[in-house]
């Protein structure tokens, strides 16, 4: 039985009870130096199927917020004024922050702002990353603008209506955008920290705030010789806390290891405290009303199928005196059975070799 350590408790546990139940079997067949009563167990049968079987295993992670990110300030020094409370949620086009009264605005995007934005300005893929938020905004109704790289008149006009959208008068719009007057990120930023104390100056490149995005996943810590079995876009099965098992995909594994901390990992709490470990992140789709923030999670993953194989109920397998494994038939008399691996997700065993299809076995009845 070469199993994944990760799946090994649940294998442990469905093999406990059938051989529970086999001393009791093996004990009404065993020769008696006395005719002492015993109770009976009651069993039922179950057939040798051939069938596909699936291989999984189970990781242990964390409901929690995705990414972390900074919103820095790019102008000329001046006072805060005004910063968001911690966990609010600053979306495209949002005001992240107060600078001697001005607005800092956030707009989606990796490319950070390096430079202002003006007609006639060369061209690069931060306009092409400005015309699309400008776009995505809705100030371009009648699709005057090209979203590429070029700075164009219907960018600036574009410009001019996001600045009516402030409140500013026709003569105050300009058209253009300065670095003080925009930071990009790449998704909304849920606030979890303000480094920069309100009423205090900050200067460029200072940060302001920091906090994570707005979408919750589990992210697993996995050995990296585990992490080899899994792949971006493998479908799994969730579980979270007082709420049925929902589907989920794995987004993405990380390609840094970091060795996992001393503290607090006993035998049965996650990776072993000396191997390296990797993130692997899962996207969900939560309850509705689901409101728990650093939740544990199980995460069971398929990593496997073998088709056309014999296969039984884990529940029919009996301990053999000496090691190994045996079940009953149910015409009478034991037979060794040789195992394959195990299907956490059916409760059944692949057999090697000791059955042939078609045949029945006892197993405890239901």
């Amino acid at each position: 039985m070469n199993r994944r350590r990760g799946a090994v408790t649940v294998v442990a546990i469905a093999v406990a009870a059938p051989l529970a139940a086999g001393v009791a079997w093996a004990a009404r067949s065993e020769p008696k130096a006395a005719a002492t009563p015993s109770a009976e167990v009651a069993t039922g049968t179950a057939t040798v199927e051939r069938g596909t079987l699936t291989q999984t295993t189970q990781l242990s992670g964390t409901l929690q917020y995705t990414g972390s990110y900074s919103a820095d300030y790019q102008g000329q020094p001046g006072m805060l004024t005004a910063a968001p409370a911690t966990g609010a949620t600053i979306g495209r086009g949002g005001v992240l922050f107060r600078v001697s009264d001005a607005p800092v605005r956030l707009l989606l995007g990796g490319i950070p702002a390096y430079r202002d934005f003006s007609y006639g300005m060369t061209d690069g893929p931060d306009v092409r990353q400005l015309e699309s938020n400008l776009a995505a905004m809705g100030y371009d109704p009648h699709h005057a603008m090209t979203v590429d790289r070029h700075f164009s008149a219907a960018t600036a006009a574009a410009i001019r209506r996001w600045e009516a959208s402030w409140g500013r008068r026709s003569y105050q719009r300009t058209g253009r955008l300065t670095q003080a007057q925009i930071v990009f990120l790449p998704a909304p930023l849920r606030v979890t920290a303000q480094p920069a104390r309100t009423g205090t100056v900050v200067a460029p490149g200072q940060t302001v705030l920091t906090g994570t995005s707005a979408e919750r996943a589990v992210v697993c810590q996995v050995d990296t010789a585990q992490a080899g079995t899994l792949h971006a876009g493998d479908r799994v099965e969730v579980t979270l806390p007082d709420a049925d098992p929902i589907p989920g995909r794995i987004t993405s594994i990380g390609r840094v290891a970091t060795a996992a901390s001393d503290g607090g990992n006993g035998p049965d709490q996650g990776p072993d405290p000396n191997a390296a470990t990797v993130p692997v992140t899962i996207a969900v789709r939560l309850p509705r009303g689901f409101t728990l923030d650093q939740a544990p999670a199980t995460v069971d993953v398929t990593v496997g199928t073998r088709p056309n194989v014999l296969l039984v109920p884990v529940a029919a397998l009996l301990a053999r005196p000496g090691g190994g494994y045996q079940v009953r038939l149910a015409g009478g008399g034991f037979a060794p059975v040789e195992l394959g691996r195990f299907d956490d997700t059916s409760g059944r065993v692949e057999i090697v070799g000791g059955l042939t299809e078609g045949q029945s076995v006892e197993v405890p009845a239901e």
